[in-house]
């Protein structure tokens, strides 16, 4: 995946905008992180992540998951773009963002997408 479409799977959620967070620019929902690039390793932060999902992660796709020690006492594993998957990065973030965005939103968010999936 490249940043381009990174950030075009991002921005398909809705309310979701660039933002800062720590100093460092960010993606945000509903004023809440959603995620974040780390420029300096090209990897991009994925949050809701608990430990357990993490060390699986990394055992299964060691090239694309790892974590840092500023990461290790918190439920975020770090991935590598240019070998996480497209999909899988949409999965992360919708989990993300059921838990940050409005309900009305999730809800407006599901039906749509229900009707994309649904021929009529």
């Amino acid at each position: 995946m490249t940043e381009k479409e990174m950030e075009a799977i991002i921005l398909a959620f809705p309310g979701a905008e660039a933002a800062m967070s720590y100093g460092k620019p960010a993606w945000k929902v509903n004023g809440k992180f959603f995620t974040r690039l780390r420029a300096a390793d090209r990897s991009v932060v994925l949050s809701e992540v608990h430990f357990d999902e993490r060390e699986m992660l990394m055992e299964a796709e060691p090239g694309t998951f790892y974590f840092t020690a500023h990461y290790k006492d918190y439920p975020y594993v770090l991935a590598r773009i240019a070998t996480l998957d497209a999909g899988s990065f949409r999965n992360f973030l919708e989990r993300r963002f059921r838990k940050i965005a409005k309900r009305a939103a999730v809800k407006a968010w599901e039906a749509e997408r229900d009707r994309a999936v649904s021929p009529p």
